[in-house]
């Protein structure tokens, strides 16, 4: 990513946590990132074009954490645990993260349409963020795919993959249910490792 796009979306992180996005002004972020307001509308556009790319690279950045904590040389249930520990640690740390994986956008936030967005933007299309912008639906999919592709090995029967199949999505499901319901001792680690106490999951 350019230096100068992603100095954008930093300062407008730090705008963001400052004040609620309907108050952040471009020309603010174009000052803060040090490059003029023509740089920032040539970059994304428009602010919707900005909210979108900045959603879009905070999503990103999850699901990357997501493929980190599932590389962990351990068996299936830790990395399982890893990923959900991410998950909802990512979600307290990071308010997008939280309103991307819950669907509950505060009036602090921007709070872009998941639909793709029409393409006539002067931005370049390698720049845009245009796409669809994935919904927690979305995400439950993407996470539970990602972490079977990773844990796919460790089934060795067509019975045991789909029981992988099934660790996995509820694995992503606890672990949603617990950014918006945090768990008292335990946390989350102990209801995923739980999940695996059933005596057909995959070790």
């Amino acid at each position: 990513m350019p230096a100068a796009r992603e100095s954008l979306l930093d300062a407008a992180v730090r705008a963001l946590d400052r004040r609620s996005w309907s108050a952040v002004r471009m020309v603010d972020v174009a000052a803060a990132a040090g490059v003029s307001r023509q740089t920032l509308y040539n970059e994304f556009g428009s602010k919707e074009g900005l909210a979108r790319a900045l959603v879009r690279r905070e999503a990103d950045g999850y699901l990357a954490g997501v493929e980190r904590a599932l590389a962990v040389p351990a068996d299936p249930r830790e990395r399982l645990t890893a990923a959900a520990e991410w998950t909802t640690a990512a979600a307290r740390d990071n308010a997008l993260v939280r309103a991307m994986l819950t669907g509950c956008w505060s009036d602090r936030l921007p709070s872009p349409t998941l639909s793709a967005v029409a393409s006539s933007s002067a931005v370049p299309a390698q720049r845009r963020a245009d796409g669809p912008l994935p919904s927690p639906g979305d995400f439950v999919v993407i996470v539970r795919d990602r972490a079977v592709a990773v844990l796919a090995s460790a089934a060795a029967s067509p019975a045991e993959a789909s029981e992988l199949v099934r660790c996995c999505e509820l694995a992503v499901r606890l672990a949603l249910s617990c950014v918006a319901a945090p768990p008292g001792v335990g946390g989350v680690g102990d209801l995923v490792r739980g999940v695996f106490a059933h005596p057909h999951a995959v070790r």
